[in-house]
């Protein structure tokens, strides 16, 4: 087994992002790979121009890229906004505003993944309160994700870079996974895992593959210390990939790191080309 048994996809938010947005799903295809997935790309706005969605949907389609994760609005990525959906008052309108585009998008390029950042505490906003708002608005994502057969997705963060995001171990955002699905009946919520924010936390990263694999929609890896491509830090990323499959994990992986001081299209050396 290994990196070749593995099918990934590539980050377009993170990777590729020396190049305009428009550009990155053909130069993902230039790589080597064939999916991608995208944080929300208008960071100022849940409800983008048309054109603006048409224009991205033509960019995938005529590099043959099959978006295949997107997030739903959460502001600005990576920084300090990480989610609006339990912010009281404008930002959680703005979260709802973007349920129907989001879901409609990705239903017209076949995406049928969505994931919902939980948002971060705020002050002065009771916590009981911010968890009963995230609840009612994580509902009515799963119900939209259904309605085009996607899965709607719940993401542990890591708290040195996200000390305010409430989830951030495995266990909190299962909680939330559970509750969610509980409260619609319809079973579409999962777990993201990403292996960088569990290590971050200090996980024990085996522990959690064998506790919630079955309950895992998505993977997300990078290497740690320091966010970059595998090999760069001392994560044993190829193992844990194995631990997944063998665990019974059979979706795809995505690629959510830095390339760090070099064009994104050097930074899959790791990676043979024929498994891209």
């Amino acid at each position: 087994m290994g990196y070749s048994d593995q099918r990934f996809d590539v980050n377009l938010s993170i990777l590729f992002t020396e190049l305009p947005l428009l550009e990155r799903p053909a130069a993902a295809a230039a790589a080597g790979f064939t999916a991608v997935e995208l944080w929300w790309p208008w960071t100022e706005t849940p409800t983008p121009a048309q054109a603006e969605l048409d224009a991205l949907k033509g960019a995938l389609d005529d590099a043959g890229t099959q978006l295949v994760g997107l997030n739903f609005y959460a502001g600005r990525l990576p920084g300090p906004d990480r989610g609006a959906l339990s912010v009281p008052g404008a930002e959680s309108d703005r979260f709802r505003a973007n349920i129907a585009v989001a879901t409609a998008f990705a239903d017209s390029v076949g995406c049928r993944a969505l994931n919902a950042l939980y948002g971060n505490r705020v002050d002065g906003a009771d916590p009981a309160a911010q968890d009963a708002l995230a609840l009612e608005n994580l509902t009515a994502a799963a119900r939209a994700a259904d309605g085009i057969g996607a899965t709607l997705l719940i993401e542990t963060l890591n708290e040195p870079e996200s000390p305010r995001y409430p989830l951030v171990s495995a266990p909190a955002a299962i909680e939330v996974v559970d509750r969610v699905n509980e409260a619609t009946g319809l079973g579409n919520t999962a777990f993201l895992l990403d292996l960088y924010h569990l290590s971050m936390n200090g996980e024990d990263l085996g522990q959690v593959i064998k506790a919630y694999a079955a309950k895992t929609g998505h993977v997300q890896i990078a290497d740690n210390p320091g966010r970059g491509a595998p090999g760069t830090g001392s994560l044993p990323l190829e193992r844990l990939l194995d631990e997944l499959a063998q665990a019974g994990y059979e979706g795809r992986v995505g690629l959510e790191y830095k390339p760090g001081d070099r064009p994104s299209a050097e930074s899959f050396d790791w990676l043979p080309a024929g498994h891209r």
